[in-house]
């Protein structure tokens, strides 16, 4: 990506209603520190998770188009600018969450409404997918009638090794470990967490022996511990998100972890905040260190830079992005932006 090191490239999924048509993307320039530039990069039907290729060449997004949904593939120019490849649809309901393999083999989505996990190959001539090789479909229900009477998978992503994909499905809250044969969906390992938590995303201490999983329905982070051997998940400490006196409703939403390992930060869509965790090394437990306000209504989601030094929050009924500077010793943050435009913001991604 060819670019000055004080300007850095993001990308914006929304939901496609109101005056929303797609992917938008923006420049931070972490020298003022300014978000600014925001335009539409891609015009598509409910993009509303991204992730991007580890070398920047490819962006894969969620996608609706009338009664079919599935993955929509995007290179990307030096410039930033997104190029359809292709897309792939099936009956019914769009996905929720994408993730790509780091060498580029493998798209994995997770589709909420169905209840399934979908595996798709990716063509390493041009970065465009193939039809899925691989859908599975969960069975069962959780205790919240309203929530939970069904299977509703909200997260799958690739273990540190790529040996395995972690899936997380909140209406049966159970965290289930799937082996990639050749293209086939294979379950290894499951974990059950407490009923009626709603588990929803998840993510990795960079040394792999830890993952943080945020809940959706009960506001907490379940540290785990992780055998990568296995593919095996151990739950070893729940901590809210939200403080004890808070009594309205709130949904947990994202989760990320700092490369260095030392921090967690989670979003609150209710409370409307994100919530601060240090990290014990030694045993991967969390202790709460701060709220911060999104300045907004229902953050869906945040981002670190590549930096690490600043944090960008989207408030999805609220219609704005939010710039955070980070005190990479504390891990507190402070507001710099909260005006930045965007509508029905969902995901927020950088080009690595």
């Amino acid at each position: 990506m060819s670019k000055s090191s004080s300007s850095l490239k993001g990308y914006v999924g929304t939901y496609t209603k109101g005056d929303s048509v797609g992917i938008y993307s923006f420049t931070l320039n972490t020298e003022i520190p300014e978000i600014k530039d925001v335009q539409v990069a891609a015009e598509l039907g409910n993009p509303t998770y991204l992730t991007i290729s580890q070398d920047n060449q490819y962006l894969y997004s969620v996608i609706k188009e009338g009664d079919k949904g599935g993955v929509a593939a995007y290179s990307i120019s030096d410039q930033g600018e997104l190029h359809l490849l292709n897309s792939q649809l099936t009956e019914g309901a769009s996905p929720c969450h994408v993730s790509v393999d780091n060498e580029k083999n493998y798209v994995v989505t997770a589709n909420y409404h169905k209840g399934t996990v979908e595996l798709y190959p990716v063509n390493k001539e041009n970065g465009s997918v193939s039809p899925a090789s691989s859908t599975v479909q969960h069975e069962g229900f959780g205790p919240n009638k309203d929530r939970q009477e069904k299977p509703h998978v909200h997260y799958s992503g690739f273990t540190p090794d790529e040996k395995y994909i972690a899936v997380i499905d909140l209406g049966i809250d159970k965290l289930i470990t799937y082996a990639n044969n050749d293209g086939v969906l294979e379950e290894v390992s499951s974990l059950s967490v407490q009923p009626g938590s709603g588990p929803r995303h998840l993510e990795f201490h960079p040394n792999g022996k830890y993952a943080y999983l945020m809940t959706e329905l009960s506001s907490e982070v379940i540290v785990l511990s992780y055998d990568s051997e296995k593919g095996s998940f151990k739950d070893i400490q729940y901590i809210s998100t939200i403080p004890a006196d808070f009594t309205a409703n709130n949904q947990g939403s994202a989760i990320h972890v700092t490369a260095d390992g030392q921090f967690v930060y989670v979003s609150n869509r209710g409370h409307n905040s994100i919530a601060v965790f240090s990290v014990d090394q030694e045993s991967g437990k969390l202790t709460f260190i701060e709220h911060t306000s999104t300045e907004g209504d229902w953050p869906r989601d945040f981002v670190l830079d590549p930096s690490e030094r600043f944090v960008v929050a989207s408030n999805q009924e609220s219609g704005n992005l939010v710039l955070y500077t980070r005190d990479t010793a504390t891990g507190k943050l402070t507001l710099v932006q909260s005006d930045i435009a965007v509508p029905y913001p969902v995901c927020v991604k950088f080009l690595k």
